[in-house]
């Protein structure tokens, strides 16, 4: 079965995320949306997660719980586990490495713990967006260790990013890394030797609601299960085929370019659209030009 995903996507409980984000809401639009599976990552916690996994019973949602990790290089890492306890173990492990910094809700946002009713049940204090003391290379190891796996956040991204911190994409076992939306893939892995062959997510980091993507990115997978999904994650070796969400809204406002080509996107494989390559794209003739 094809499974359309977004495993990136942020709470009322991160302070850069907005209040609406709650897990009623953050469900009730996926599964609007049409996406089969999602995951709550939010910085350097899974305090929502509970309430997420509740809210989404009975939708036909599958919910992940996850969290995305600051790593002591400022480095962000997703996390993903196939069973809530596992992610909070993770989690307990996480929380003694952060900073004691109590957050600024006037500067940094409120950091909102809710129920599966949207319900706020407290506000957390510490400040959640600082940088852990669990290096990059430490990350996977402890994701497995509670049964998780992890892969870098937004590798295209020029901060907050694995790259951004080190400068390159180093072998350290990942078997998936994550782009946006934007992310070239062809330059990417033109880039980053480590990239190729690895499995790449396409995730929208989503924190407010409509950001949150109509489906596009899948994986084929056996069954509908969080454990297959973690499992595929860590052994698949193919490169799931997604939508670059700029070219479709390019090419839906658009007629076709010179030099276009035809790519079948995954997310709608019975149908074809145009992709122009940009080495050949034509920009439009001035009126003034004779």
């Amino acid at each position: 079965m094809r499974l359309t995903y977004d495993f990136h996507i942020h709470t009322a409980l991160s302070p850069c995320g907005d209040n609406d984000m709650t897990p009623g809401n953050l469900a009730g639009m996926a599964a609007l949306a049409g996406l089969d599976a999602i995951a709550v990552t939010d910085h350097n916690s899974c305090g929502n997660c509970a309430a997420v996994l509740e809210a989404a019973k009975g939708s036909g949602l599958l919910v992940l719980p996850g969290m995305e990790l600051c790593t002591a290089e400022e480095a962000h890492v997703v996390c993903l586990f196939p069973t809530l306890a596992g992610a909070l173990a993770f989690e307990a492990a996480v929380r003694p490495t952060l900073p004691p910094v109590e957050n600024r809700p006037d500067i940094f946002g409120e950091q909102l713990l809710l129920d599966a009713q949207d319900g706020i049940v407290g506000r957390e204090t510490l400040l959640l967006t600082t940088a852990s003391g669990i290096s990059v290379d430490e990350v996977l190891g402890l994701a497995r260790k509670h049964g998780g796996t992890a892969f870098p956040a937004h590798i295209d991204r020029p901060s907050y990013s694995v790259t951004a911190a080190l400068g390159d994409l180093p072998p350290l076992g990942f078997a998936a890394v994550e782009i946006t939306a934007r992310g070239d893939v062809e330059a990417l892995c033109a880039q980053y030797r480590e990239a190729r062959g690895k499995i790449l997510l396409c995730d929208s980091d989503a924190h407010y609601l409509h950001q949150i993507p109509d489906p596009g990115p899948w994986l084929e997978l056996p069954d509908k299960r969080a454990e297959t999904v973690i499992a595929t994650i860590i052994s698949m070796r193919v490169k799931p085929l997604f939508f670059r969400s700029r070219a479709r809204r390019r090419l839906m406002a658009f007629p076709p370019f010179p030099g276009a080509r035809r790519r079948i996107c995954s997310g709608a494989p019975s149908r074809r659209r145009l992709i122009p390559r940009r080495s050949q794209a034509v920009a439009p003739r001035s009126p003034f030009r004779r």
